[in-house]
This record gives structure tokens, sequence and C-alpha cells, in this order.
């Protein structure tokens, strides 16, 4: 393992790896259910999803552990699911089929761009201003994820500001306008209570330098959850998407039940959603292509970026991505440096995912919950990866864990990736400006790439305008010129 993994190497150790695997995989094990929940408004069949989801992200970790030896684990992307959801299918027309034959096609790009060196070309373009602000960005938008699953915010919409995806009213998903106004709850609340406590406990013994802080940070505030069920509080404060029909202590514990279902349930579970690729219907239609063109040029600018700015705004300042492995990044060819292969792990599991039935899957910024634990080398992915098959046989026990527990730890590895922010000259404008709006925009859109986007068209523009246009790599150009293309085809397509 030591000889595999590097441990020595990278100061990491095996208990260290395991504390962060377990951490990453906490906060980050609500995807298998959320998933299931938002492709299936698509008419895809929940189970299948369910399963799908877990092979993607077993598969996916499992390359990013053993081919790039790295602390990252990949599941379908949130964000990428809503745009197969609710702008693929929903405004655009697709068909969930077709949606996968784009996802598919995305993965093959992709891979194309990262074998060809493309993507390090990229990544050798990038101002050092943009690389400073993209790691303070995903700081904010993981502090902001944090908040949000927390609970404490609430928003007010205008009336008719909104629109309904789904049946009726009560189990759609709603769409607001920018009418929507957030706010913070009134703290009586017990879920938004305990995630407070969750936030002080991390805090009090990062404070005191206690190792595997943010794991028994979640372990705790889940026991305090658990222990409030029990004496009477209702399961819902907790665990607001459990069925109606679970409303005592009695009820929800139940349902926490280890059931060791036959490996061909699980397979005949896929079988709706697996190699269901449409690829004639999706080119079909001669007045739809350029509509599937704009849906797969914005997959193809999310699947890059998201993993980029994740990688470039977490793994450098840790050490995960060295200065040997920067200089074998910038002047090797080929998959040599530890950033190349893990670009394309994280591009193998999006073409896993399109073939058993799920959206694109992608590097989880939430990894960055197991890295602040130490989490350096391959071996932290390969307990995230092993910890997710087991969901197949024991998503009830992991189902016990809510939002409200893991959401502290996401708001701590906010605070801590927040740093990079300090790297910025905040008095220079032009560099200000840039920063800002690439920093705003990723919590504020909820999108890493939106984020990127905008300080890319932002720098582009201020060099113009400048008379500095030298000082823009051409690659930057290429960028900003098809962040522009998507922005105005999905316009177009409202009109």
């Amino acid at each position: 393992m030591e000889k595999f993994f590097k441990l020595k190497q990278y100061g990491t150790n095996v208990r260290t790896e395991i504390v962060a695997g377990i951490t990453t995989f906490f906060t980050m094990a609500y995807i298998i259910f959320v998933n299931p929940n938002i492709l299936s408004i698509t008419g895809m069949n929940p189970k299948g999803v369910f399963v799908a989801t877990i092979i993607a992200t077993v598969v996916g970790t499992m390359v990013m552990a053993l081919f790039a030896n790295v602390p990252y684990a990949l599941a379908p992307g949130m964000g990428l699911n809503a745009f197969f959801t609710f702008t693929v299918c929903g405004v655009m027309g697709f068909t969930w089929q077709q949606a996968l034959a784009m996802v598919l096609i995305t993965g093959v790009i992709n891979i194309i761009i990262t074998v060809t060196g493309m993507r390090r070309a990229i990544i050798r373009s990038l101002p050092k201003v943009l690389q400073s602000a993209i790691g303070g960005g995903i700081g904010l938008f993981i502090a902001y994820i944090g908040i949000k699953d927390a609970g404490l915010l609430k928003f007010t919409s205008d009336p008719g500001t909104y629109l309904f995806f789904g049946k009726t009213p009560a189990d759609a998903t709603v769409i607001a306008s920018s009418s929507a106004v957030p706010g913070l709850v009134n703290f009586s609340n017990h879920g938004v209570q305990l995630a407070l406590i969750g936030v002080l406990i991390i805090v009090v013994l990062m404070v005191l330098k206690v190792k595997g802080s943010i794991l028994i940070g979640i372990i705790s505030t889940t026991i305090i959850a658990l222990l409030e069920i029990a004496f009477g509080v209702n399961p819902h404060v907790f665990f607001p998407s459990l069925g109606s029909d679970i409303n005592t202590a009695g009820a929800f514990f139940s349902t926490i039940s280890i059931s060791l279902p036959a490996i061909g349930s699980s397979i005949a579970a896929v079988q709706d959603t697996a190699f269901k690729m449409d690829f004639p219907g999706l080119f079909a239609d001669p007045s739809r292509i350029i509509l599937a063109f704009t849906a797969i040029i914005a997959f193809i600018l999310t699947d890059i970026f998201d993993a980029l700015g994740t990688f470039i705004g977490t793994g450098r300042r840790t050490g995960i991505f060295d200065e040997n492995d920067e200089k074998l990044l910038l002047s090797g060819k080929g998959l040599k440096s530890r950033m190349d292969r893990a670009l394309f792990a994280d591009l193998c599991a999006t073409i896993t995912g399109a073939f058993v039935g799920t959206s694109n899957t992608t590097t989880y910024v939430e990894s960055s919950a197991g890295i602040a634990e130490g989490g350096r080398t391959g071996l932290t992915s390969v307990v995230t990866a092993i910890l997710f098959a087991l969901c197949l046989v024991l998503a009830p026990i992991v189902g016990i864990v809510p939002a409200v527990a893991t959401a502290p730890a996401l708001i701590v590895v906010g605070m801590l990736m927040i740093a990079s922010i300090a790297d910025i000259d905040w008095h220079n404008f032009e560099d200000a400006a840039v920063a800002f709006i690439t920093i705003a925009l990723m919590p504020f859109t909820y999108s890493i790439t939106t984020g990127i986007a905008f300080g890319f068209i932002l720098y582009v523009l201020i060099k113009l305008i400048r008379g500095k246009a030298n000082e823009v790599h051409p690659i930057m150009y290429g960028a900003t010129a098809l962040f522009l293309l998507n922005f105005t085809m999905l316009a177009i397509k409202n009109l």
C-alpha cells in the first residue's frame, strides 16, 4: 500500500487517508438519493438511476484513485443533472435517451481534448489572478452549499414569478425568477440549531488541532439528531424528504434496516436506464441539430471547467499537485502528471455514467472536506468508493446522516479554502474586478463554470479596452468565444 500510493512521499498515512475517505463520503453521499429524484422527472426509472449513480460514482472514483492517485471522488454532478432535466429535456424538449447520447458525446470529445494536451494548454493560459480567484470562489461556493444545506436560508418570491416542474405543485420542483430574495431563518427549527452546533463542534476541534475533527463533527451531529428523534422530535425536522407516514421515532427507526439483495436484482434495476442512448433520434430532425449542438457545447464547457476549477482551487495550495507535478503538467507529454491523469479519470466517469444511465459524472468539490482532513493520495478515494459500493445494500444506514450534519463540514472547509484570495492584488482594479466577478458568481449562480466563464470574459474585455491584447493567451480568446457562443445560443433558443 505504501509503495503503490506513496503515502510517505505525500506526507500522510493509512489512518489519515481512511478518515479523509470517510469524511468525503459522508459530505457527498446525498447524491445517491437526490440524483434519482431529479432525473426521474424526465421519465427515467428512479431505481435504475439509483444504481446507475452508484456504479458511475464507484467506477469514476476508483479510476481517480488507482490511475491518478489523488484524493478526489466523482459522482453525477449537481447542476449538471438539473441542466440535463430542466433545460435539455424540459425546455429543449429532448428525450432522456437523447440527453444520455449527448452526455456520451461530451465525454468522448473531452477525452480527446485531454489526451491531445488541450486541457494542459488551457491551464498554461490561465493568468494568476484567475487561478487565485477560482480557489477563493470554490471556497465561497462550498460554504454556500453548507449554509443552504444547514437550512439557514429562506427564499421569498413574488406571486406568479415561478414555474412548476412536476405533476402537481405539491410534488414539483419550483424554478423561481430573480424576484426570489434570500433571508435568514428565525433559528426556531431544531435542524438549524443542530447545524450551528455542528459548526461550533468542528471549529472548536480544529482550533484545538484534533485530528479527524471534521469527521468527528459529522458523527457527533448525527448522533445528536438521532437522540432528538428518539426523544420525540419529528424526524421531518432533520429529514425533510421522508414520507408523510414517517412522523414518529418508531416509524423512522423501523426504516433503518440492512438488506442484502441479490446481485441480479441490482442489475434488473439498472436495465431500464443502461445502454438507452438514442443517437439516431438526436440527429433525426435537421431543424434541431443546432439546438443539440448548443446543449453539447454547454455540457463540454461545464465538464472541462468544473473539474479544472476544483483541481486548481484545492490541489495546489494543499500540495496534491506539487511543483514537480506542475512541471510535468506544463512541459511533459502524455498523461505523466497527476493532474493530467485526474482530468482523464474525470472524463472516464462521464462516459461510464452515460452507459449505465445517469447525467454527467464529475469531480466533486465536496472532496475538499476529505482533503481538509489530510487526504493526499488515491487511498482516500478508494475508501470513498468502497463506501459508495456498500450503499447498494446499506443505503438505509447511509440515509441516517442528515444534511444538517454534513453542512457544518462544508462551511468550515469553505473557511479554509477562501484563503487563496490573499494572493490577489485587490488594489489593482483590473485584477480586483476579474477576481470579484469570478468569486461572486460561483455561489450566486450555483455553478463553478459560470463563475469561470464570466471571469474569462471580463479579463479579456479589460485587456482589450486597455490596449493589452497581446497579454492574453490565444486559448483565453478561444475559451471566451466558446463561452459567449454558449450564452448566445442558450438565449436564442428561449426567444
